[in-house]
């Protein structure tokens, strides 16, 4: 768990003391715009630009960064199509518009 915490406060820029950094870095990029990245690259088929988002933030960020998209996109289709997220994503996947679960 402190290992946790440590990597935490590592990628906050402070030491797990609470100790601000020694020199001054370049901003990063956060998760989300990683996400949009790497979903874009994706899209577009871009090998080059798939790998340059997916060393921005760690494969767990940006994995919780394209998830977070992906729910968002499908809530603003539903709202946009007037239909529920559930019918958008099974459209979206190409699966039945009945999924026989209820």
């Amino acid at each position: 768990m402190f290992g946790m915490i440590r990597k935490y406060a590592a990628r906050l820029g402070t030491s797990p003391r609470g100790e601000a950094p020694t020199g001054q870095k370049p901003r990063g990029h956060n998760l989300f715009e990683a996400a949009a990245a790497y979903v874009t690259a994706r899209a577009l088929d871009d090998q080059d630009g798939v790998e340059e988002a997916s060393s921005w933030v760690s494969p767990e960020a940006l994995s919780f960064g394209v998830g977070e998209l992906a729910s968002r996109a499908v809530v603003a289709l539903a709202r946009e199509r007037s239909t529920t997220p559930r019918v958008v994503a099974r459209d979206l996947l190409g699966l039945p518009a009945d999924g026989g679960d209820s």
